[in-house]
């Protein structure tokens, strides 16, 4: 995998491939930095604090979802 910054310096760039790419599928992504999100510091929460968010019903769902789930991690695949 190749990941470089540049700043060009015209419209036109051009780009050289390594010899073990070629022939192969590739991804070019062109962005400007400064237009990526900004990360978010997530705030520092207690599972105490998400007391009552949800419903009994939406619990009970949710909880038959996680036991469905692992029985899923047994199956022979």
């Amino acid at each position: 995998m190749l990941k470089t910054v540049i700043t060009p310096q015209e419209s036109a760039f051009s780009l050289n491939i390594p010899a073990h790419y070629v022939g192969k599928r590739l991804e070019v992504l062109i962005y400007s930095i400064d237009e990526l999100p900004t990360k978010k510091i997530p705030s520092k929460k207690k599972p105490s604090d998400f007391f009552g968010t949800l419903t009994a019903q939406e619990g009970e769902k949710f909880q038959n979802y996680i036991a469905e789930s692992r029985l899923e991690w047994d199956r022979n695949i």
